[in-house]
């Protein structure tokens, strides 16, 4: 059992950027503490305007009482998921806490499958992005619904994303739909129930999703 008291001032930490923004939010480890965000479009002097938004959104936060950190990988424009993972994993190091990553699509595939009514158990389906040339960058999901409840379902992600040349007519699929806000509540979520099954993740291991790679 989680130590009330040493969650007295204790919070997780997200950060997640899109093609067109970054943001971050934090979650009060404390019982009725309402989670708190920053969202700032995408621009030129990110590498700068990152660190200091960050401050000023923490400023009456100390970084010792991150009890962890969310961060997403991507795909998503990559220079931006770069820094922040930078930034995720210097801090991570600095006050030796875990690091958990979730790529783009993952925490945008409940969203999905409610908004598209995909509930049956062990049903699949893709989350896409079609690029200019070079095909889409796609990765598959199912649903977990054990206790056929669809307010309790868990996404699995079954092949992660990555780049196809063609996608099949066959199977359930659905363009990727950014919402930053939703997800950086999303990235919460599942790194609180990291925190609550004390599941360790090293900052070592968490580096940017980059699928531009040869055709599958």
């Amino acid at each position: 059992m989680l130590d009330k008291e040493n969650n007295k001032n204790k919070f997780i930490l997200a950060l997640h950027s899109t093609n067109d923004y970054f943001g971050f939010g934090y979650k009060d480890l404390r019982k009725n503490y309402n989670d708190n965000f920053l969202i700032k479009p995408l621009d030129k002097d990110l590498s700068k305007n990152l660190v200091i938004n960050l401050s000023d959104f923490l400023k009456e936060k100390q970084l010792h009482s991150i009890e962890r950190i969310s961060v997403s990988i991507g795909p998503a424009n990559f220079n931006a998921s770069r820094q922040i993972i930078v930034c995720a994993r210097a801090i991570a190091q600095q006050i030796n806490c875990s690091l958990d990553k979730f790529n783009s699509f993952q925490i945008m595939a409940k969203r999905i499958a409610l908004k598209n009514n995909i509930f049956d158990n062990n049903q699949h389906f893709w989350i896409f992005r079609k690029l200019k040339t070079r095909g889409y960058i796609a990765g598959q999901y199912y649903i977990l619904n054990e206790e056929n409840n669809n307010s309790k379902f868990v996404i699995k992600e079954t092949v992660s994303p990555r780049l196809f040349k063609n996608l099949s007519e066959k199977e359930n699929k659905f363009e990727a739909e950014d919402d930053i806000k939703l997800e950086l509540e999303e990235l919460l979520k599942l790194s609180l129930i990291n925190h609550k099954h004390l599941i360790p993740n090293h900052w070592e291991n968490v580096l940017p999703i980059y699928p531009i790679d040869p055709i599958n």
